[in-house]
């Protein structure tokens, strides 16, 4: 039986917008990149990174176009390349699965919040609060999430403090926003968990 953490799980079912890419080797092992495009009921679409072993990819038998069930966890770590988000979030992959009918994006989080919570209102008269959650790992690491949640749900998270540890349901999503460099406008992609339910425990 296949292990994942309790405190991050996610599950994506959807079609690879690209081929498998070499992401790194790490100890012998072989890790690839792959784009995972997930329809949601709007017509709209999120378009996450997944990482995987190449093993799994082999047995899978990916390719662009080809449909698939992603299982495993959010991660994040630093990209000191210079180039890209400063914070990467992806999901790695501990299962490569038989894709189902309609796509699902999935994502079950326990945590700590490691910044004070972010309440805003939209132009649109909406309220959000930005969370940044750290997620316990084994071994004494933690990957670093930012979480938003919409509405009443924002107004209560706009409330909590840095130590408050909250659990929440929801989803990976992919937002794209212009940012204003050096160079002139460019178009960026943010990744995030929409929370759809979330508490403090």
């Amino acid at each position: 039986m296949q292990q994942f953490e309790s405190n991050n799980y996610a599950v994506l079912c959807g079609t690879a917008a690209a081929a498998p890419e070499l992401s790194h080797v790490s100890r012998g092992e072989r890790f690839f990149r792959f784009p995972l495009r997930v329809e949601r009921l709007s017509g709209a679409a999120d378009c996450v990174n997944v990482l995987s072993r190449e093993r799994l990819l082999t047995a899978a038998e990916l390719r662009e176009g080809a449909r698939i069930v992603a299982e495993g966890e959010v991660r994040s770590f630093n990209n000191k390349s210079g180039v890209g988000a400063r914070l990467v979030i992806l999901l790695f992959a501990r299962a490569l699965l038989s894709p189902e009918a309609q796509d699902r994006n999935l994502v079950r989080l326990t945590g700590t919040i490691c910044k004070p919570p972010i309440l805003r209102v939209t132009p649109r008269g909406r309220e959000i609060c930005d969370l940044m959650v750290a997620v316990n790992r084994r071994y004494g690491r933690s990957d670093y999430l930012p979480c938003i949640a919409w509405g009443d749900r924002a107004a209560r998270a706009g409330q909590w403090s840095v130590g408050d540890v909250v659990s929440l349901e929801g989803r990976f999503q992919s937002r794209e926003y212009r940012k204003q460099t050096e160079t002139g406008v460019e178009t960026r992609t943010a990744f995030e968990i929409s929370a759809s339910e979330i508490e403090r425990t």
